[in-house]
């Protein structure tokens, strides 16, 4: 029988049997982003050195489900959640990065919450930190939308927080949730920097990928969008990876890191 693992906002995720799961969407808008897989997945796996849940099958619409859905490898582990990947990891993951950032072509998908200016943030960020009343975190944000914009928009994965990590034995296990895969600002993939490492393995991330100062600093700014979207969600789970996002930024900026 199909063992429910995960219900995400977009995605609710069946393991069935030892070596697959089946991923339905909940709604249209999911249900697009579920077609970006189908299309990108087969590529990207062959792109980068990490497990990514490239699907097997893909259901089509029915009488009995109105959308498209797809039938993907189990990958072993789970998820990330509040702790943070090892040294071996970060430089693992940064290499996927730089292999999967490659210049967008014409073909690739592009999203309006994903891979955007930070300008486009600023409202809804600005509201944010004003809620939450944290004066030097609006001080790295207004750095953050100073920065140089990405002049070559790249494939992203979009997505890249601890829930969509994979980790085996401490390990980076895979990459899952590809829906807001896009072209657009690499930082927004560069800010798992902060969204999946803690202070002892950052900079073995950021070494590896070595972003440029004005790409650090709109990584700093997406990092600062997710961690206070979750912080604010009302979700538990969310709100605790939050709290840990905004925890570290706020480390290094006590440092003076960023």
């Amino acid at each position: 029988m199909p063992e429910l693992f995960d219900e995400g906002w977009d995605n609710v995720t069946y393991r069935i049997g030892r070596a697959h799961a089946v991923r339905l969407p909940r709604r249209a808008i999911a249900a697009e982003l579920l077609a970006n897989e189908q299309r990108w997945l087969p590529s990207i796996e062959t792109w980068i050195d990490v497990p990514v849940p490239t699907p097997v099958f893909e259901g089509m619409p029915s009488d009995l489900f109105r959308w498209p859905w797809s039938v993907v490898p189990w990958i072993d582990g789970e998820p990330l959640e509040l702790r943070s990947l090892d040294r071996g990891s970060a430089r693992r993951l940064a290499a996927a990065l730089l292999s999967l950032h490659r210049p967008a072509s014409t073909d690739m998908p592009l999203s309006e919450v994903r891979g955007i200016p930070l300008a486009t943030l600023d409202a809804r960020v600005s509201d944010r930190l004003r809620r939450l009343s944290a004066p030097h975190l609006e001080e790295a944000w207004g750095r953050a939308l100073g920065a140089r914009p990405e002049d070559q928009p790249v494939l992203l994965h979009g997505d890249i927080h601890p829930r969509n990590v994979v980790v085996h034995r401490g390990m980076l296990a895979g990459l899952i949730d590809w829906g807001d895969l896009c072209a657009g600002d690499r930082a927004t993939d560069v800010a798992c920097a902060w969204t999946l490492f803690d202070a002892t393995t950052r900079d073995d991330f950021l070494d590896a990928y070595r972003p440029s100062g004005a790409e650090r600093l709109r990584a700093l700014g997406w990092a600062i969008h997710f961690g206070t979207a979750l912080q604010l969600s009302g979700e538990p789970r969310h709100v605790a990876m939050g709290d840990v996002i905004v925890s570290r930024i706020e480390e290094d900026l006590a440092r003076g890191r960023v």
